[in-house]
């Protein structure tokens, strides 16, 4: 995870206040989904989302929500789980929408298995979306140019890439954040290569539904 700093300006950069509800996408140990619930007290909510699609990894991911989810003071969390284009089933319209270096996970063939698509989530998403809602990606970037080539083999994803297709689905980029840019990550190699591994140079996007 990130130092303090960063945390607070990630959260900042991705609008998330009080009262307001926020889906977390795939929320992995739930450290981000804790500090949205933090943010948005009792009058807001947290859906920490883990898309069916990896629901059946062995250290059981929606099991790990669902124990964060009766912790003291998180009354505010649901841990819920479907499809990743049947979002609307298990959430109400969301002011913001999370979603944290998983992004280029659509682009691959574990996801694509139960027939998710990019494109699809996307309009999933904005529909979920309350009018001036947010969809913030973060993600590990690939060489400019590369589109979808190293989400494979690399978990890498074209920045540039991410952005035509987000916006494709109707959304305007409202804002990007470099704070987690890195010169010296090479981008060719996995982001779990020890070179690099927490140190990726990554992306921020965020997109607002018009």
């Amino acid at each position: 995870m990130y130092d303090q700093s960063k945390l607070v300006e990630l959260i900042q950069f991705a609008r998330i206040e009080a009262s307001a509800t926020v889906i977390d996408v795939y929320p992995g140990d739930g450290e981000w989904t804790r500090r949205f619930s933090d943010v948005v007290g009792p009058e807001g909510g947290v859906y920490s989302f883990v898309p069916a699609e990896v629901a059946h990894f062995k250290n059981d991911p929606l099991g790990i929500m669902r124990t964060l989810a009766k912790e003291p003071g998180r009354e505010n969390v649901a841990a819920v789980s479907a499809d990743l284009v049947a979002i609307a089933e298990v959430t109400q319209p969301a002011d913001v929408l999370w979603m944290h270096l998983f992004y280029h996970d659509l682009h691959t063939k574990l996801i694509q298995a139960r027939g998710a698509t990019a494109a699809d989530f996307n309009r999933a998403v904005f529909e979920q979306l309350k009018p001036g809602g947010c969809y913030v990606i973060v993600d590990h970037a690939a060489t400019a140019g590369s589109g979808t080539t190293d989400t494979q083999a690399l978990h890498r994803i074209d920045p540039a890439f991410v952005r035509k297709e987000v916006e494709a689905a109707g959304f305007v980029l409202d804002a990007q954040s470099t704070i987690l840019a890195n010169k010296d990550d090479p981008q060719a190699v996995k982001v779990f290569d020890p070179l690099i591994k927490g140190k990726t140079d990554r992306f921020a996007y965020r997109f607002v539904k018009p």
